[in-house]
């Protein structure tokens, strides 16, 4: 990659997963310079962070080789989200929401739907965004005979005015029955409020959206054949999908924070003159030692069994559709609500513990370590973690898996 003052330029495009991985390293560098003062900024990342994934590839990492995409599988893209995140969680949960809503076809679509949407969106290197918060009030979705017509607001909407394609999720006026379509980010009914404000993650664009007579072909209805919808177990899978993808991305925030808090001990962290031990140089004084020795153990054991359920996800996502079992889908349900505990529990330590370490000058706005802490807390709020407990108790205590809902 040879970066120039105004823009980044690849070389080809990986062909391995290492080639991947090590792709998503180069652009962590790039967005690492500068993620503090982006942060401090507010701005939404409308052109160099987006773009800066498009360029690189990393957003058709997915996509099919015969579109121009990476033909990777899910494990090596939870890899890049994590890489991604250790330089900004911003653009890693950006990134990693944009791989799930892209396989939102995947999960949901018809064979010609899938096909139609990974050719849209890797041809034309499409981002993706989505506005289906299930704690809101349902989209309502009139049928108008030949289309669905889509209206109503949703107050989280991440990616927003970044995107290039949004997924919907709503109602049938007068049914149950919830339909999902993708469509076109940039039309007059998608109006975005802009009113993302929020402690941490401030470069997500995560706020509200107002739908307003949004248009859709029947065609376009994911999963629908003559207006009757085709149900698979496999289109449960959204929420563990991306809750995998959360796990990820939380580790590459504590990654992150436990590197640059490290490298702020060792530059600028001064030894203790009143201990009785004392030491010339930060690095020799022994409760550093065992503060950092204690909190990479911890990593690096949340690391591991993320990883090893990160593959669990992988080959259940790239198996076919029609081969999962409501069994297997809720033990891997909650194999995946283990591994977003340990490391939401892993990253909200090391994102608080690291101040303990680097000391009181380490506090300074130009520093800038409350970051890590803001952005881990602010997602780890997503959605209560003594429920992933609850799950996880009672898969052990009784055997019991959970009933698919929009957040099991």
């Amino acid at each position: 990659m040879t970066v120039t003052s105004e823009t980044e330029v690849f070389v080809g495009v990986p062909d391995t997963s290492e080639g991947w991985i090590d792709r998503a390293r180069e652009v962590s560098n790039v967005l690492a310079a500068d993620a503090l003062a982006r942060d401090r900024a507010g701005e939404p990342p409308f052109f160099r962070e987006v773009q800066l994934l498009k360029d690189s590839g990393l957003v058709t990492l997915l996509g099919p080789i015969e579109f121009g995409g990476g033909g990777q599988r899910w494990e090596t893209a939870y890899k890049v989200v994590r890489e991604i995140a250790r330089a900004d969680g911003s653009i890693g949960q950006l990134l990693g929401y944009h791989y799930l809503w892209a396989w939102a076809a995947r999960l949901v679509g018809t064979d010609p739907q899938i096909s139609a949407v990974e050719e849209l969106y890797t041809s034309n290197r499409f981002f993706f965004g989505g506005a289906v918060n299930p704690r809101d009030t349902d989209l309502t979705v009139v049928d108008r005979g030949d289309t669905l017509v889509f209206n109503g607001v949703k107050s989280f909407s991440t990616g927003g005015r970044v995107t290039d394609l949004t997924v919907l999720e709503g109602i049938i006026d007068g049914t149950a029955t919830h339909v999902f379509a993708i469509v076109p980010t940039a039309q007059d009914g998608i109006v975005f409020r802009g009113d993302w404000d929020n402690l941490g993650q401030r470069l997500t664009d995560s706020g509200s959206v107002e739908i307003n007579d949004v248009e859709v072909d029947w065609a376009s209805a994911a999963g629908f054949v003559d207006k009757e919808f085709q149900p698979l177990v496999y289109n449960t899978l959204n929420f563990p999908a991306i809750e995998i993808v959360f796990a990820n991305f939380y580790l590459g925030i504590a990654r992150g924070a436990l590197d640059t808090a490290a490298e702020y001990t060792r530059t600028r962290t001064r030894p203790w003159p009143y201990g009785g031990d004392n030491r010339e140089i930060a690095t020799d004084e022994w409760y550093l030692r065992e503060g950092y020795g204690d909190l990479q153990s911890k990593l690096w054991a949340a690391e591991a069994f993320v990883d090893q359920v990160s593959r669990e996800a992988d080959a259940v996502l790239h198996d076919a559709r029609e081969n999962l079992t409501e069994q297997a889908r809720g033990d891997l349900a909650v194999r995946i609500a283990a591994a977003k505990l340990r490391a939401a529990d892993v990253s909200l330590e090391i994102s608080n513990k690291i101040f303990e370490l680097t000391g009181a000058r380490a506090t300074s706005n130009d520093v800038g370590l409350d970051i890590y802490w803001r952005n881990i807390r602010t997602h780890t709020l997503h959605d209560p973690l003594a429920y992933k407990r609850r799950e996880v108790g009672s898969r052990f205590l009784t055997g019991e898996i959970p009933e698919p809902t929009w957040y099991t």
